[in-house]
């Protein structure tokens, strides 16, 4: 420890953990351990009565108080369905991917402080499993590290859904990790440090919610994409991919994916709150009670389950609210707007603490021209008249971003090269009869697409006859 504190990597929060006995250090682990299992079930369920009432329908309600007791029946329910396993799959990854996805999201919360110095059985400790120097980054290296189960799973699957699912989160991981790296910055350069404990120490007199209020918003939308909650859920999106990554998966395989997602989701809540909204530190009319004595004692984890509950609900109103994004817009949503703001406001902040450091300025000057610097950029941005598109004339039509086809299309007639092979195939086929049947199907063709461009593009009417006389040519 003597070496550890003078090289400067041991933090105030390390040197009381370093002497948790191991059974403390069992304790908490444990402790971790059954509330991310308590509020993953409590989400279940109240994610579904939230949801329920928005649509103007009812939630789970059969199942004990208020359906409180769903997501234990659905638990069970998973525990004792058929567990089955594709031809094709890779046995041993396709067992080992729910493994890796659900171990990192566990892992994440061991740096999380949920508060301050207590007594657990005549034992002076933190409400934390571990405080490193670099505990931020052991956040954003777990749940990077979660996305190879995701991956493996769509590889070792053996189908092309799962495939693609697990294509889309690999990109999509890939690109939100860079922004919510890049969010976390500005955070770093106001505390000094990447440890949790110390981030929570700076903002005893004011949260980072309140002058990094850009961070915050890049983190916000970041947390959301990377955890593929709606509406970024676009690897297992059932419009398009069947389940995405999890297709093939049943019983409790499936059962540790949904496990890792809504633990992922309390866990970037948990460091939501750590980064922004004061940690376990009380909301400000609370703080100043009594010389502080509500961040004292067990008092702080109940500000810190409070302030990372309402994270959780802004996960469950964002699926109610919005629809599911098409896979171009979240990915320009990502590397077009998230990244660049995020450098141009590291730049800014940057900036601002040189100013501070050097000529002395006050959190509160730094406040006013802030907001006359944005007040001129919105100033700008809608004065300036938007650019004109000019019309061609000829070019595709779009709706959206998507090509469409013209209105006049005319299907063009068959080549003769194609022809022939059709009327070979008849009659290597069924001999004449199949020759000859090929041979009037094709004329009929072509008499349509001749009757079609003789036609106005809005009457369908030659063409409906001619298909209408062909089918029954077919038939006969």
């Amino acid at each position: 420890m003597t070496l550890a504190a003078a090289s400067g990597s041991v933090t105030p929060g390390t040197e009381v953990l370093l002497d948790d006995p191991i059974w403390l250090v069992i304790v908490k682990v444990l402790g971790v351990f059954v509330l991310l299992l308590v509020l993953t079930l409590l989400m279940i369920w109240w994610e579904r009565r939230m949801i329920g009432r928005m649509q103007n329908r009812y939630g789970p309600n059969r199942t004990g108080k208020f359906g409180i007791l769903q997501s234990l029946a659905d638990g069970l329910k998973l525990a004792f369905k058929e567990d089955i396993r594709p031809v094709l799959a890779d046995k041993w990854v396709y067992f080992l991917a729910p493994v890796v996805s659900t171990i990192p999201a566990f892992v994440a919360f061991s740096v999380i402080p949920l508060g301050g110095q207590v007594s657990i059985f005549g034992q002076q400790t933190l409400l934390q499993v571990a405080d490193l120097p670099v505990g931020v980054l052991v956040v954003l290296a777990a749940s990077s590290i979660g996305v190879y189960g995701i991956v493996l799973a769509g590889w070792s699957s053996g189908s092309p859904y799962p495939m693609l699912g697990a294509l889309r989160s690999a990109a999509q991981v890939i690109s939100y990790e860079i922004a919510m790296g890049l969010s976390i910055v500005a955070v770093v350069l106001y505390t000094g440090s990447l440890s949790t404990t110390a981030i929570v120490a700076a903002q005893a007199d004011r949260w980072f919610i309140v002058v990094l209020l850009g961070s915050f918003a890049v983190y916000v939308v970041s947390m959301v994409g990377e955890t593929n909650r709606a509406p970024f859920d676009l690897a297992e999106a059932e419009s398009e991919l069947v389940g995405g990554f999890h297709t093939e998966y049943s019983s409790l395989k499936f059962a540790l994916f949904f496990l890792s997602e809504y633990v992922n989701m309390v866990t970037v809540s948990a460091l939501a709150t750590t980064m922004f909204l004061g940690g376990w530190r009380a909301p400000f009319p609370l703080s100043s009670i009594d010389n502080g004595v509500l961040n004292t004692g067990w008092w702080p984890l109940l500000w810190f389950l409070l302030k990372t509950i309402m994270f959780l609900f802004f996960f469950i109103w964002l699926r109610g609210a919005l629809p599911r994004f098409r896979y171009d817009q979240f990915m320009a949503l990502g590397w077009k707007v998230l990244v660049p703001f995020s450098l141009l406001w590291i730049v800014a902040v940057a900036t601002v603490r040189a100013l501070q450091r050097s000529n002395g300025i006050s959190g509160g000057e730094v406040l006013i021209i802030g907001g006359v610097v944005l007040v001129i950029l919105l100033a700008v941005a809608f004065l300036v008249p938007d650019k004109q598109v000019e019309d061609d004339g000829g070019g595709v039509a779009l709706a959206g971003s998507f090509p469409v086809p013209p209105l006049d299309l005319v299907v063009p007639p068959i080549p003769e090269r194609a022809r022939r092979g059709e009327l070979a195939a008849g009659e290597a086929g069924d001999g004449p009869s199949a020759a000859v049947h090929a041979k009037t199907k094709t004329q009929l063709r072509d008499k349509r697409h001749a009757k079609a461009s003789d036609a106005s593009p809005t009457d369908p009417n030659a063409i409906q006859s001619s298909a209408s006389e062909e089918d029954g040519h077919g038939t006969a």
